[in-house]
């Protein structure tokens, strides 16, 4: 038996592989192998914990992830069934390479095992991996363009002064900055909006926030617009000079006037800004006194500065000269009698038909007076109230003058004269 099994062995044997040849012949005429080219098509990558768990993030380099084509090449009659949603390219994170790239393994949907081959264009997603940063930057509001004039920018508020940043340290390491900004222009009220987060460095450019991602990307901005005036400052002083000196009554401040900013109601019923004589002393002073005041301590609490480059100070000069003595010469007959009854009439003797007054006060002042226009004055009803004379009658009586001086020139010795009043027959 055994050696009819053995009997033209190699016949039996190459009769085997001839049927074998002819099956696949006649299979690859009747089903013949095809291959099918697909583009763009995406690579999932799978166990991104891998990385984001040790605090790490990672960018894809070159747009690796995306197969510019593959290749599957198998039976004509599965190939007609596998489309392009069929095909699968995936990049396990857990096999990532020192060099950080990860290899992509394919494979389709259906038909996998029956496939001949499945080629692509690349066999790795190439990555760049680094430390995961976060950080908290205050949020700053900014307006842009420009208000009506009379009109200015009061508080600018957004809804919330955080935003949080994460994402590559390499690019969140150079942000200095978060800012929103809000356009202005032609406005004349308050203005609420929402406005877009921008992240900049320190050169002032922007940074682009594609890999980034923020607690908040927009804000709720509130604008204050307030409207602006042109307010005098009033300046008095108190105290008193010196002996022999005296104010001149002027006071002048560096400004004289302050732009102040607040709602249009409140500004129309604003005409000046007193500040209290207590604030500029001139107590025993002999000469000029100037003190350097802040003068938003005494604006009304609904008012505010309306020049950014102002910082409230003022300069405020209270003016104090020496006074000066002049000697005038005034006629006895200038001399007049007021407030005398009908039925009386008096005659001054002065002695003398020209008299020395000595008149004392500021320069200007004292120098400004006319002698021709100076009268010396006695005032009869002022002479019975002070009781210089007790009951009017027939008699002789030593007064003094008052002269039309100004007030603020005085006469730096009293002057006598004789009055004699009788009844007119």
């Amino acid at each position: 038996m055994k050696k009819k099994l053995t009997d033209n062995l190699g016949l039996k044997i190459g009769s085997v592989l001839f049927a074998a040849l002819l099956w696949l012949l006649v299979t690859n005429i009747n089903n013949p192998a095809t291959t099918r080219r697909s583009t763009n098509i995406p690579v999932t990558i799978i166990n991104e914990d891998v990385l984001t768990s040790q605090g790490k993030i990672y960018e894809v380099l070159d747009n690796s992830d995306t197969l510019a084509w593959v290749s599957v090449t198998g039976p004509g009659q599965i190939m007609g069934n596998i489309s392009d949603k069929d095909l699968i390219a995936v990049a396990d994170m857990k096999k990532l390479t020192t060099d950080n790239t990860i290899p992509i393994e394919l494979s389709t949907a259906q038909y996998n095992e029956s496939l001949d081959s499945i080629r692509a264009s690349s066999d790795m997603v190439r990555l760049k991996v680094e430390d995961r940063k976060s950080i908290s930057l205050p949020l700053k509001a900014v307006t842009l363009g420009t208000l009506q004039d009379g009109y200015i920018v009061g508080d600018v508020v957004t809804e919330q002064n955080l935003v949080r940043v994460s994402g590559p340290e390499s690019i969140v390491s150079i942000i200095e900055k978060a800012e929103v900004s809000v356009g202005i222009t032609g406005f004349t009220g308050d203005i609420g909006t929402n406005a877009e987060i921008k992240l900049y460095d320190a050169e002032g450019k922007e940074v682009p926030k594609d890999k980034l991602s923020l607690n908040i990307n927009t804000v709720g901005v509130d604008v204050e617009i307030l409207g602006t005036k042109a307010i005098p400052l009033n300046f008095t002083a108190s105290g008193t000079p010196a002996n022999g000196y005296r104010a001149t009554g002027v006071v002048s401040s560096t400004p004289d006037y302050v732009l102040l900013a607040g709602k249009g109601n409140v500004l129309r019923n604003l005409s000046s800004i007193d500040i209290p004589d207590t604030q500029l002393d001139i107590t025993g002073a002999t000469g000029d006194v100037t003190v350097e005041l802040d003068i938003r301590q005494f604006l009304p609490g609904n008012v505010e500065l309306g020049d950014g480059s102002f910082n409230g100070t003022v300069s405020v000069t209270a003016y104090v000269e020496q006074e000066i003595t002049r000697n005038i010469m005034v006629s006895e007959e200038s001399i007049v009698i007021e407030n005398l009854p009908e039925q009386y009439e008096g005659v001054i003797s002065t002695y003398e038909e020209e008299f020395q007054i000595q008149v004392r006060g500021l320069a200007e002042e004292v120098n400004a007076l006319d002698a021709g226009q100076i009268r010396g004055i006695v005032d009869i009803n002022r002479l019975l109230e002070t009781g210089v004379i007790e009951e009017l009658g027939d008699g002789y009586y030593d007064v003094n003058l008052a002269f039309n001086l100004p007030e603020t020139v005085s006469l730096r010795e009293n002057v006598t004269v004789r009055l004699n009043i009788r009844e007119r027959e």
